[in-house]
């Protein structure tokens, strides 16, 4: 059997998860948590306040689906999940006594996550070849006072939540091209997560790997990607905008 003939039709434009991908949010949330509980005199764990807060993403998504498919319940934002997760780990890690008005701040402490020290400068490089957009499972308002709060140069923002599903339902990807106009084959998904990018070649699109390695802290474990193919892998958008001709 001969192989499969190369996909050659050209990049129009890219996406990106935002996440770890663009923005550090694990460093962003100790940064934020630690200055807030210095003031009050507190000692909390931030480090793994953010990784258990972070790890109940995909769980909480997976039930929202769920019952969205039997009819049970209606599509949540992501900014609701969030709100829903530090509720359970307020306890667990002696923040009760915050206000209400303080555990709110706290949970839009999404909307302010800092970008790595390459994003900006790599995106308006990638930006001046390319339409650039986000595609995360961030809502809408979320991802643009994020934008605004670290000068992230998108030229429009895309999100799970203007097709009522999260990622990695192919919904999401096919949609961004759709809006886009553009073929899932000329839709480029850059991510710092193998899983995300799988499900964005299943639905067409071209990929681009760029590693994120501190994501989950020093010495914290990165997803696995072995046996997975990409497009492209690069080191930083700064990388990828060079490989890319950008």
């Amino acid at each position: 059997m001969s192989p499969p003939t190369p996909d050659r039709s050209p990049v129009r434009a890219l996406v990106f998860d935002v996440f770890g991908t663009v923005v550090d949010w694990r460093g962003s949330i100790i940064r934020e948590g630690e200055a807030l509980t210095a003031e009050k005199g507190w000692r909390v764990d931030w480090a793994a306040l953010a990784d258990a807060w972070r790890a109940g993403y995909q769980p909480a998504m997976q039930r929202v689906m769920q019952a969205k498919a039997s009819g049970e319940a209606a599509w949540v934002k992501l900014d609701e999940l969030h709100r829903g997760i530090l509720h359970t780990l307020l306890p667990r890690f002696r923040l009760d006594d915050l206000s209400p008005a303080e555990r709110e701040h706290l949970n839009l402490v999404w909307h302010r996550l800092d970008p790595w020290p390459d994003s900006v400068a790599g995106l308006t490089r990638l930006k001046a070849r390319y339409p650039i957009a986000t595609l995360s499972n961030g809502n809408v308002s979320l991802l643009v006072d994020m934008a605004r709060h670290g000068g992230l140069p998108w030229d429009c923002v895309l999100s799970a939540e203007l097709f009522r599903a999260y990622k990695p339902s192919p919904a999401v990807y096919r949609g961004a091209a759709d809006l886009l106009g553009v073929a899932p084959n000329e839709l480029l998904m850059v991510a710092a997560h193998p899983s995300d990018l799988a499900a964005a070649q299943r639905a067409g699109l071209k990929t681009a790997y760029v590693e994120r390695p501190l994501e989950r802290g020093p010495g914290g474990a990165p997803e696995n990607s072995a046996g997975q193919r990409f497009d492209w892998v690069a080191s930083d958008f700064i990388d990828l905008a060079a490989k890319l001709g950008a």
